[in-house]
């Protein structure tokens, strides 16, 4: 049950990180059997050069491509069944050339990227992969004609390039990309949505009764972080509050007494609140912020 909750996450996610580089088809249909590719990726004709944000996931957005993330190990049949859909979309493709008459680059045919946590040396070994040189372990190739990848998450190194894969991962791969996540800066461009999508993922695992090992120790990891977001959250709400109950009580405060203000905690945000009510200008909250 929980399986579905991580696919939906899972293709939310990438199309949340990748819709400002080219249009995402999210659960895109193909010909034959009725089949859903999971992330069907077109960059843009310009190339926007904050791709390279994303690190290796932007190198994959690089050119089209097909994104198939699991949630648990990917099965021999599984990888088989990416690769078919990978064959059927370029079949449309040469379709659609041969009815405008036109020829279809190599440039344009997707390349497949299958996302998956963990992978046997085995089952590696069965599709006869190779890894690259100019690639970071973990990538695994299939043979040139196939244009396919298996990414094994668990073998990526631990590093800023890789942390927006490794949070597709689980157990302690996913858990130590959540930390990373947490250390980024507030101002990152991708934190925001990203919390979003997460604490989201957090809730529909809270109501689940069926949880896994993994999904409990993943709530519980979220927690601390969740808290400290809604306080933030809070505390955010109440700067702007009382700022603007200064600004009408005794003008227009200036940016270093706004920074002051900032730095207080909500319990002195509260008091402030109860104290500016006495203030008549800028002296008096310049009196209580130096008592602080």
């Amino acid at each position: 049950m929980t399986r579905f909750i991580h696919d939906k996450f899972a293709k939310d996610y990438l199309e949340e990180l990748l819709k400002d580089y080219g249009e995402v088809k999210a659960s895109e249909k193909v010909s034959g059997e009725i089949r859903e590719i999971d992330v069907l990726f077109t960059p843009f004709k310009q190339q926007n050069s904050n791709l390279q944000i994303l690190g290796l996931l932007g190198r994959f957005a690089e050119n089209p491509a097909i994104i198939e993330p699991f949630r648990n190990p990917a099965s021999t049949d599984e990888i088989c069944d990416c690769i078919l859909k990978l064959l059927e979309v370029k079949a449309s493709l040469r379709r659609e050339t041969k009815a405008n008459k036109t020829k279809l680059q190599d440039s344009e045919i997707p390349q497949l990227w299958v996302l998956t946590p963990t992978v046997s040396e085995t089952r590696l070994s069965s599709f006869g992969t190779v890894q690259k040189a100019d690639w970071l372990s973990g990538v695994h190739f299939l043979p040139e004609a196939l244009r396919t990848a298996i990414v094994a998450i668990h073998q990526l190194p631990q590093t800023p390039e890789t942390l927006w894969l490794r949070l597709l991962g689980r157990g302690n791969v996913q858990s130590q990309a959540i930390i990373e996540l947490q250390a980024l800066p507030l101002n990152h461009p991708y934190l925001k949505a990203t919390l979003e999508l997460v604490y989201n993922l957090r809730e529909n695992l809270r109501v689940n009764q069926q949880l896994e090992a993994d999904d409990r120790e993943l709530i519980m990891r979220l927690e601390p972080l969740y808290q400290r977001d809604r306080e933030q959250a809070i505390q955010s709400g109440e700067q702007r509050l009382v700022i603007r109950q200064l600004n009408r009580r005794i003008g227009e405060i200036n940016e270093s007494l706004i920074e002051r203000i900032k730095g207080l905690s909500i319990e002195q945000l509260e008091n402030l609140g109860e104290a500016l009510l006495d203030f008549s200008n800028i002296a008096d909250l310049e009196t209580w912020l130096n008592q602080q």
